[in-house]
């Protein structure tokens, strides 16, 4: 195992901090960046933070990782509800993956209770704010150390 994780974030995640701060809260991308950086390095794991409000980008980016990681975290955005490139690149990759959403998307409007990408991950997350990336770092290096042994 190489310890080696991407964290995917999908569209309008880089404007966290300025929108909707009842359901994201306050916290700036960079400061989740750092934050999530910070707990991978504390577990010894090499980790890649991308964001991308194009759905191509993020199809290219999971494509392209299923030869460099061990496992992925990945919050689609307004993706999970509509993309089936997405799912279908992920389906692809084969190794694990925890979904996560900052905000608890079956307690929002009824078109975000439907993930297309819960069928092909190893979980998920939910509305637990920032610290849902935190537990899904916490999870996915479980996950992934026992599936090198």
């Amino acid at each position: 195992m190489n310890n080696k994780i991407i964290i995917i974030n999908g569209p309008n995640l880089n404007l966290l901090g300025e929108r909707e701060q009842s359901q994201y809260g306050s916290l700036t991308f960079q400061k989740l960046k750092e934050k999530c950086l910070k707990k991978t390095n504390e577990l010894n794991i090499n980790a890649e933070f991308f964001q991308s409000n194009i759905e191509g980008e993020i199809v290219n980016k999971i494509q392209d990782s299923r030869k460099n990681f061990d496992g992925m975290i990945i919050n689609a955005a307004g993706f999970t509800h509509t993309s089936v490139a997405i799912r279908d690149a992920l389906e692809l990759f084969k190794k694990p993956i925890i979904e996560i959403h900052i905000s608890n998307i079956y307690k929002r409007e009824d078109f975000r209770h439907k993930s297309l990408i819960s069928d092909v991950v190893n979980g998920g997350i939910f509305g637990l704010g920032s610290e849902g990336y935190i537990l899904a770092i916490i999870s996915l290096e479980k996950i992934i150390k026992n599936e090198s042994r």
